[in-house]
């Protein structure tokens, strides 16, 4: 066994349970004195691009709903390498935000440096604080995640959606207007993560046990749940190389629900907020799609609150997660997928923590 490794037999896993720790980190770490940076460059900001690639981008999905709905900042988010090609014009009054795990993705790079030829205020978030985004960017934060040795990406990840989060709180106390309260509740999350990690992992290997043969799944949420599914499916497709995609619940009829069957696994996200009332209305729709999708015969996995007997009765497969927030959910219910991959992937006895093909910086386009 390598060193370093304390009992577990991947890094990948190792990583997944060190999730806790970098959340706690990260949190410490930007306490309101730190942020102060974030404020100053949020002041006149009435647009943002947000440009990342592959899980960074992921990550950036759940923040244009953050940002929009509680701060009231309108947000696009492009494929860093798609970037560069985007007209000029449409461009020059966003601010721009680029996320990468090392500071140094070739196309996410080379967005942040548009946006500066450009005159765009900038900000990045990487997980090096010497990579050349963070010293490049106007203002750049620092995930704690420490060393990431698996290539998939997992608490790099949750690292972003936290300091994302925290950037939406700040949006938002300046405009007079609710804040998440991340500060407040992430510590609370924090800690039932850690409680929960295990049973995560029994529950999901059994899962994975069960859908082991499966050659294809879509995976479904949401609101800030599809961007989670998004991650879902491609954890799934660089740790299993088994297809995976991810889409909005709402559009599976409108295509994808011609591969629906029983040969075509649904991965199922169906957590609520219950003191959100839209949150409830989503989640009310998933329910019913889920019913649907039983008469089908599709198999259904589902994330769900703990003690929800109503997709418990639905899904072949059930993953829980405690009660939170819903635009800090996804911190929570990224980890079972992330889970899920793992187990899929040692299943077919696939080194997990170097998929075939896959880097863990590219640097080249």
């Amino acid at each position: 066994m390598q060193d370093g490794l304390n009992g577990f037999p991947h890094w990948m896993l190792k990583e997944i349970f060190e999730q806790p720790d970098a959340l706690d980190r990260t949190l410490s770490a930007y306490n309101e004195s730190a942020l102060a940076p974030v404020r100053q460059w949020l002041e006149g900001v009435q647009e943002i691009v947000i440009a990342a690639s592959g899980s960074s981008r992921h990550a950036g999905l759940v923040a244009e709903l953050i940002l929009e709905d509680r701060a009231g900042i309108h947000v696009d988010v492009e494929y860093a390498s798609e970037y560069v090609y985007r007209s000029e014009a449409r461009l020059k009054q966003a601010a721009v935000i680029v996320v990468s795990q090392s500071g140094e993705t070739a196309d996410t790079l080379a967005a942040l440096r548009k946006a500066k030829e450009m005159g765009q205020k900038t900000l990045a978030i990487t997980n090096v604080a010497t990579s050349s985004m963070a010293r490049e960017a106007d203002v750049a934060l620092t995930t704690q995640a420490g060393v990431e040795k698996a290539i998939p990406a997992t608490k790099s990840f949750t690292t972003q959606l936290l300091l994302l989060a925290s950037l939406a709180d700040q949006a938002a106390k300046q405009r007079n207007l609710p804040v998440l309260g991340v500060d407040t509740v992430v510590p609370g999350l924090i800690a039932q993560m850690r409680v929960w990690l295990p049973r995560w992992q029994q529950v999901v290997a059994v899962a994975a046990g069960r859908l082991q043969a499966a050659e294809t799944f879509l995976f479904l949420g949401r609101g800030v749940h599809y961007a989670i599914a998004r991650e879902g499916a491609l954890k799934l497709k660089e740790s299993s190389y088994i297809h995976a995609e991810g889409y909005p619940s709402g559009e599976l009829k409108h295509g994808p629900n011609a591969l629906v069957g029983s040969k075509t696994p649904l991965v199922m996200i169906a957590t609520v907020d219950r003191n959100d009332a839209e949150s409830v209305q989503r989640y009310e729709k998933v329910l019913q799609l889920m019913q649907d999708m039983r008469t089908q015969g599709a198999p259904i996995f589902a994330v769900a609150n703990e003690g929800d007997a109503q997709v418990a009765g639905l899904a072949d497969a059930i993953v829980e997660v405690p009660a939170a927030p819903e635009h800090l959910l996804p911190i929570l219910e990224v980890v079972p997928l992330q889970l899920f991959a793992y187990f899929m992937a040692i299943g077919r006895g696939i080194d997990v923590d170097k998929p075939r093909n896959l880097v863990k910086s590219v640097v080249v386009e």
